[in-house]
């Protein structure tokens, strides 16, 4: 009896092992050649719930999708590089009822989209001046979990992708939000999309692969919020409402429950607002700067949103035109900023006036100015404060400053095409003791390297007005609409 129950549980076994074999051997945006970060990661999946999600996706009746687009990178398993195609679970119609012309016509040609992004993905060869947008850069093929899938991708997305923005809501909440300071890039998009945006907008709903709900979290916390009562209830009582017209008013809400809806947010309560209907929370592209994989944050659907700083609304002069690559940068690393969250207190307690290489500071003098410390650090440090977004990271994104992210359970923006330790070091909490002794070992060549890789993905995470190819507004755009390529209608 022993025998056949060790028999049966290692025939179950060997089915899970090739049930998840069916589901990760698309690699389309990611490459199993590509390096891990070189000390952990920033995130990962248990490999017993990789093949749980597996199976799951395999034997359920209610999921339709075919050969996933977006893949996540799962670098928890320990002996290779293995990648988990994923997929959205959303319930396919029932079988007597028919699509739309319209419906039948985005279907078809989200299936050729995906068929040219296959074939692009499968392609060898010189690829420096096709992601490069015109500009010549040897670095373009090793930035890109695959460059090829992804200018593809690009090229679809501008050709195909149509957005429609709901006009439900009004001033100040709803058509509007912060322009300048720190959520910036949350009012920046909205804007984008109220009022430019033209060859992505859709007026028609019925010709709409998305639907956005372009209400302000961070003018909710403004207007509704009562101060000092962390009390959410406002805020999931306006996305409820909000649910409930468009829902009740138009038939795309309920076609999909909401999987094809998307929201977006900066502030740090967006995933909060988010619960104020449950199909938001779990279905829902969500749109988020606070991308925490450890509070409800799904790579699978939702998309991490760069938090993008800019006092009165514009790039810091100085970041501008960071100095020439051979200018001198005596500081091996920096970091100035208060004590929020968990992370921050144990930096500054190894490290605050202890070493002149390391200029770690609470807050700077005022005589000392923050971004010529930048400027002339090799690394700049940033690690999280109450929640898990920096707007550090893209700050040394522009000035050129190696971005060291110290951070748990962050799912780092445009992770789904950039090779983030292509210009980027992550550094686990737990090594913030040996700080200095982790960047010493970077190799030269190493750090000329990701000096080279800021600068090619430095358009990746600008902020243009009007919006231009290839800017954050316009990855933002592709991070949905690689969702929008892995759920089908049918």
């Amino acid at each position: 009896m022993e025998t056949n129950s060790s028999a049966l549980i290692s025939l179950l076994l060997f089915l899970s092992v090739l049930l998840l074999f069916g589901y990760i051997n698309n690699n389309f945006f990611s490459v199993n050649s590509s390096p891990k970060f070189e000390y952990t990661t920033v995130f990962s999946v248990p490999i017993v719930e990789l093949q749980t999600k597996a199976i799951s996706i395999s034997t359920s009746s209610d999921h339709h999708h075919d050969d996933p687009i977006l893949t996540v990178h799962n670098s928890a398993a320990p002996s290779n590089n293995t990648t988990l195609a994923v997929t959205k679970n959303v319930k396919k119609k029932k079988k007597n009822v028919k699509l739309s012309k319209e419906e039948e016509e985005m279907e078809h040609g989200l299936a050729r989209a995906r068929a040219t992004i296959r074939k692009a993905a499968s392609l060898t060869g010189n690829i420096s001046r096709i992601v490069a947008d015109g500009d010549e850069n040897d670095v373009a093929g090793t930035v890109y979990l695959n460059a090829r899938a992804f200018y593809q991708s690009y090229m679809e997305m501008e050709k195909r992708f149509k957005v429609h923005v709901y006009s439900e809501g009004e001033l100040p909440i709803v058509h509007d939000g912060p322009c300048k300071d720190i959520y910036t890039v949350e009012g920046r998009f909205i804007h984008e999309m109220e009022h430019g945006a033209k060859r992505f907008k859709t007026r028609d709903p019925r010709r709409a692969h998305v639907y956005f709900m372009p209400f302000s979290v961070t003018w909710m916390v403004k207007y509704l919020y009562k101060p000092l009562t962390y009390d959410h209830t406002a805020m999931k009582q306006f996305v409820a409402d909000y649910v409930r017209v468009v829902s009740s008013k138009y038939p795309f809400w309920n076609r999909t429950q909401g999987a094809d809806h998307f929201m977006l947010s900066c502030h740090d309560w967006g995933p909060h607002a988010s619960h104020g209907n449950p199909f938001v929370y779990n279905t829902s592209i969500r749109v988020l700067c606070n991308a925490n994989s450890s509070e409800g944050f799904s790579p699978r659907k939702d998309v991490s949103l760069p938090e993008i700083h800019l006092y009165g609304g514009n790039v810091p002069p100085k970041l501008i035109s960071p100095p020439p690559a051979t200018s001198p940068r005596p500081y091996l690393a920096f970091f100035s900023g208060g004590l929020h969250g968990p992370i921050r207190p144990i930096l500054l307690d190894h490290w605050k006036g202890r070493d002149p290489d390391l200029q770690v500071h609470e807050y700077l003098p005022k005589d000392l100015d923050y971004y010529s410390f930048m400027l002339r650090s090799k690394f700049c440090l940033c690690p999280s404060g109450h929640e898990v977004a920096s707007p550090r990271i893209v700050e040394a994104i522009y000035a050129e400053c190696v971005p060291v992210i110290l951070s748990d359970h962050y799912v780092l923006p445009f992770s789904d095409v950039l090779r983030w330790e292509a210009f980027a070091i992550q550094v686990n909490v737990s090594e913030i003791p040996r700080l200095k002794e982790v960047l010493i070992s970077v190799p030269e060549e190493k750090y000329r390297r990701l000096k080279e890789g800021l600068r090619a993905i430095r358009k990746h995470f600008a902020l243009n007005q009007p919006a231009k190819r290839f800017d954050v507004f316009h990855m933002i755009l592709h991070s949905i609409w690689l969702r929008r390529l892995n759920l089908r209608l049918v």
